[in-house]
């Protein structure tokens, strides 16, 4: 059993659904770090990505299911006359923004900055303060109940941000909602609820990739133990987080950004 897989596998599940980019990190531990890199590199490393990401989705699915399922079945039925039903069309709107621009840049993206070390050094740092400032200065006086149509779009909108690597799809929404006013916890759940059409759509995606598929089918182990390691370390990352912002702020996400940020900065400079 490869303990590097194993590594990444964890670092994914973690850093998914923390405010400190999951993209980033393994960037950073695989590519510049070297761990896996042995094995995991060129498409299979954008298939093992996509394979982690999968184990993610499943720890998201899982987590909550109850609430999916319910915001499904009143979106279809009811429209927005019920709270449910008014979510299930607000994740829909939400996703929109960064699903076009993903489409129509992610490989654009993906190419001019995922070897960026610094650029993406950088990212950590000034999302990881930002995300500090604005929990620090904002009030907590917004719920679900709250919400309208034009909250969920600007939180939406925050995710395309995401796309480069460092900013953190977590911490770019959280941070949205936070400016929003909405408490800690649920900013924190409508992103993980975000999080779910996102990554179902790359996953589908990388179905039809021929490249992606035969990746996968070269590897399967590798890719098993991957997506049943994220998936497990998802499901308990989502637990510690929603108990964890209870009582604390985002200071601790902010140090560790800054950091992680200035040891690659170092590192790529003296390498």
């Amino acid at each position: 059993m490869r303990l590097d897989v194993i590594f990444l596998a964890i670092i994914q599940g973690i850093a998914e659904f923390l405010p400190i980019s999951s993209s980033a990190h393994l960037i950073i531990f695989r590519d510049l770090f070297g761990i896996g890199s042995s094995v995991i590199n060129g498409d299979l490393a954008l298939a093992f990505d996509i394979a982690l990401h999968f184990g993610t989705l499943l720890a998201i699915a899982l987590y909550f299911f109850n609430d999916f399922l319910s915001m499904v079945l009143k979106g279809v039925t009811t429209g927005t006359k019920t709270q449910e039903g008014k979510m299930f069309w607000y994740i829909v709107a939400a996703t929109i923004p960064a699903a076009i621009v993903g489409v129509l840049f992610e490989d654009v993206i993906e190419k001019a900055i995922r070897g960026n070390f610094l650029l993406i050094a950088s990212a950590l740092i000034i999302m990881g303060v930002i995300i500090y400032i604005t929990d620090k200065v904002s009030k907590q006086t917004k719920n679900f109940k709250k919400m309208g149509i034009k909250d969920a779009l600007l939180i939406g909108c925050s995710q395309v941000f995401a796309l480069i690597p460092g900013f953190s799809r977590s911490g770019t929404t959280i941070a949205a909602a936070r400016t929003l006013q909405f408490n800690r916890e649920e900013a924190a759940k409508f992103s993980f609820y975000l999080s779910a059409p996102v990554v179902f759509g790359a996953v589908v995606l990388s179905v039809f990739d021929e490249v992606t598929m035969a990746a996968i089918q070269a590897n399967l182990s590798i890719f098993i133990i991957g997506i049943l390691v994220a998936f497990i370390s998802g499901l308990l990352c989502i637990e510690f987080l929603l108990k964890y912002i209870k009582k604390h702020d985002f200071k601790m996400f902010m140090w560790y950004r800054i950091l992680l940020g200035f040891v690659v900065i170092v590192y790529t400079l003296l390498k």
